[in-house]
C-alpha cells in the first residue's frame, strides 16, 4: 500500500482551492460570474470540510423582530439544535440564533471591500438573538448567552502592495475586532488577536489550509448556539 503523508494531503488543499480561484479569475469575463464562482468555490471548501453540525450557505439572516441582514456570502450556522432554515426559491434565510460567523467573499481585499465586509458583518451581529433555559435530567441550566459571531472576508488576491502592509491593517483597525479572520489565498492570512486588541499577519505557505483550521478552532471555542426561542418567531403569524 502506498504511504501516506498528511503534509502532502493538508499542502494539496490550499493548492485545490488556491486553482479553482485563479481559474475562475482568469477564464470567467463577466464580473458578476466571476464573484459568483469564487463565493461557490469558498463555500464548497467550507461545506465539504467542515464539521457536520455546521452548515455553509449564501444566506440572509433573520431575528425575531423581524429585522433582515444584508445577504452575506458565506454563513457557517447550526443545523443540529436549530429548528429550521427558510429557503424560497433559491434564496435561504437563516434564524440569528443559529449562526455562527459570517463571511465576504471578494477577488481582491483593499480598503472599499475590507470596509463592506464590516459593514455587512455589523449587519448580522446588531441582530437580536433570544436564548432559553435549557432543561436536563437534573433541572434547568440557565440561558446560555449568545456566541460571538465569527466575521471575516476571503479574497484570492490583494490590490495591495505588500498584500498585509500598513494599508490593509489601518483599515481593519477603522473597525477593530470586527473581522476576526481574512485569508487571501495567493498570500497569506490575518487574525484578530483578542486578548492583546491587535491583528497578526500571516505571510506565505498555504493559506486557504490555515484559514480553514483557524476558524475550526474558533468555532470549537464558540461551543454550541443558545437554545432558540421558535415562539418569538411564530408570533409573526398572528400579526
Amino acid at each position: 500500500m502506498a504511504d501516506w503523508s498528511l503534509k502532502t494531503l493538508l499542502e494539496g488543499l490550499h493548492d485545490v482551492i488556491h486553482q479553482k480561484l485563479e481559474t475562475a479569475r482568469k477564464t470567467i469575463v463577466h464580473p458578476g460570474s466571476k464573484g459568483d464562482a469564487s463565493e461557490k468555490i469558498w463555500l464548497e471548501m467550507l461545506q465539504t470540510y467542515l464539521p457536520k453540525r455546521y452548515q455553509a450557505e449564501k444566506a440572509f439572516v433573520v431575528d425575531s423582530n423581524g429585522v433582515f441582514s444584508q445577504q452575506m456570502d458565506v454563513v457557517v450556522f447550526d443545523r443540529q439544535y436549530s429548528p429550521f432554515i427558510f429557503d424560497y426559491e433559491g434564496q435561504k434565510i437563516v434564524p440569528a440564533e443559529s449562526v455562527y460567523a459570517v463571511f465576504e467573499a471578494k477577488q481582491a481585499i483593499n480598503a472599499d471591500y475590507v470596509k463592506y465586509a464590516q459593514e455587512k458583518v455589523q449587519s448580522v451581529r446588531n441582530l437580536h438573538r433570544t436564548s432559553l433555559p435549557i432543561p436536563h435530567a437534573g433541572g434547568v441550566y440557565p440561558a446560555k448567552p449568545p456566541v460571538k459571531i465569527v466575521g471575516g472576508i476571503l479574497t484570492l488576491e490583494s490590490d495591495w502592495t505588500p498584500a498585509f502592509g500598513k494599508s490593509l491593517e489601518d483599515v481593519l483597525k477603522f473597525d477593530l475586532g470586527c473581522l476576526d479572520i481574512g485569508c487571501v489565498a495567493a498570500h497569506g492570512y490575518f487574525l484578530f488577536d483578542l486578548p492583546l486588541k491587535q491583528y497578526q499577519f500571516f505571510n506565505g505557505g498555504k493559506p486557504a489550509t490555515a484559514f480553514l483550521f483557524q476558524l475550526i478552532s474558533q468555532l470549537q471555542y464558540s461551543g454550541t448556539v443558545p437554545m432558540i426561542d421558535v415562539l418569538s418567531y411564530f408570533k409573526w403569524l398572528n400579526k
